[in-house]
This record gives structure tokens, C-alpha cells and sequence, in this order.
């Protein structure tokens, strides 16, 4: 048998393993010499085998601990509800009430900057040449660990008066603050696309060797059909389950 399939077979075999939770989150995998002797194959077969898991997200090699299978529990976000009508009491933002309804702890990292955007953000919020827009760049944090970034992008000329042009969190979320100011959200236009994570998006992040991201861009319109905010957002592929639910109308 070819030693492609070889490594292919074993990797399986883990692989299998982790998803029926015979391996769970944190579960330390056999040694190599282990693993060699169960499937009796060569050591360069089994490293070849860990590196696809590697890549696949799957495990990750820890200091003194050697080869453990990562914790892989995503969060479960659906994007559709984010305009609706929270429960009264919860004025939380959007994301913030998505991890604590599910018991989880959310923090977040908060930078404000007046910016003349790139061509991508400024075509999509209908900017004229040299107008210059308010980010919010957020690293938000789940149960500790970074979870995603986003870059929420809003015209000068709307919020620059605004709680959405200062320093600190919205305990209400930003888009609350835009009904306020008259802005409503009324419709948005969703697009999303994977790739593998640039260099700094992966130190920001601590993301695992192999670990792709999902790049989500939201583009929120108010009654006008004038853009309000454009959300970029980078997800951790392996930390978000993206789910929408559609109905006929």
C-alpha cells in the first residue's frame, strides 16, 4: 500500500475518533511510537497523519503535553436576528446577548478611529472621495479567549456626534444608537467568504496552525436606502457556526 494511504488511514481512524468523542476536548492522543506500533507503520506515516489533523483544526501540539485534541465548540450565531426586537431588559448588543444567552462570558477590546477607508468600505457606505468615516474595532473575547473581530464602519458626517464616535462600550449596541439618531436599519446585504487568515489576523486571534477564517461583511441601509454602517467582520472558522432561517414570505 502506497504511504499516502497509509497516513490517509490513520488520519481517518483519529479522525473518526475525535468526532464520535471517543477523543473529546482536551483528550491527549498516543504517542507516536504508540501510534506506530497500533498500525504498524513508520514514524514519518504517523507525523504525516498528525500534520493533516494539524491543518484540519483538529489537534494541536501542546508544551509538555504532547498531541491533545483541540476544544472545538462553536458558537452558534444567527446573523438574521440581529435587528430584531431583544427581550425587555436586555439592551445588550447583538453579539454580547448571543454568548450570554448561551452561559457564556463575553468581553470585548475597543478601539474608535476617524478614517478615510479603503476603496472597499468607502464604495459600500456610498462615501464621496476624501469622506471620512468612524470605525469601531473590536477583538471580542468568549470565556476568555479571542473569538472574533469587528470592524464596524459609520459615516462621519451621521455619528460623529454620537456615542458611536467615543471611547467605550454601547451597553445597547451601536445599532440602537442609529435609530436614535433617526437611522434605523430597515435592511441589510450579507457577504460571506473563507480564506486562510493573514499573518496579523492570526497573531490577534491566536489562531492554530491550519485554521481558516470566515470573512463576514454586513452592509446595513436605513428607511432611505442610505448606507449606515458597513460591519467586517473575521471568524475563526472553527469557533462559529453560522446559521440562517429562511421562510416564504
Amino acid at each position: 500500500m502506497a504511504r499516502s494511504s497509509l497516513y490517509q488511514q490513520v488520519a481517518s481512524e483519529l479522525r473518526r475518533a475525535i468526532y464520535s468523542g471517543d477523543l473529546g476536548p482536551g483528550a491527549q492522543l498516543p504517542t507516536e511510537a504508540d501510534l506506530m506500533q497500533v498500525h504498524g507503520v513508520s514514524r514519518n506515516t504517523i507525523r504525516l497523519a498528525l500534520g493533516a489533523l494539524v491543518n484540519e483544526g483538529l489537534i494541536t501540539r501542546a508544551p509538555k503535553r504532547g498531541t491533545i485534541v483541540r476544544d472545538r465548540r462553536p458558537l452558534l450565531i444567527y446573523p438574521q436576528r440581529e435587528l430584531e426586537p431583544q427581550p425587555t431588559g436586555e439592551m445588550r448588543e447583538a453579539f454580547a446577548f448571543a454568548v450570554t444567552q448561551e452561559g457564556r462570558e463575553f468581553s470585548q477590546n475597543i478601539e474608535i478611529s476617524i478614517v478615510n477607508p479603503v476603496e472597499e468600505i468607502a464604495s459600500r457606505l456610498e462615501l464621496a472621495e476624501g469622506e471620512e468615516a468612524v470605525v469601531r474595532r473590536r477583538l471580542r473575547f468568549v470565556d476568555g479567549q479571542p473569538y472574533n473581530t469587528n470592524d464596524s464602519y459609520f459615516p462621519r458626517w451621521l455619528v460623529g456626534n454620537s456615542e458611536i464616535a467615543r471611547p467605550g462600550d454601547i451597553n445597547r449596541g451601536a445599532n440602537r444608537v442609529l435609530e436614535e439618531l433617526g437611522h434605523a436599519q430597515v435592511r441589510v446585504v450579507d457577504d460571506i467568504w473563507a480564506r486562510m487568515p493573514t499573518q496579523a489576523e492570526a497573531e490577534r486571534l491566536q489562531l492554530e496552525l491550519g485554521t481558516p477564517v470566515v470573512v463576514y461583511v454586513r452592509v446595513g441601509y436605513d428607511g432611505g436606502d442610505t448606507p449606515v454602517r458597513v460591519a467586517l467582520s473575521v471568524f475563526p472558522a472553527d469557533k462559529h457556526l453560522i446559521r440562517y432561517e429562511l421562510g416564504r414570505r
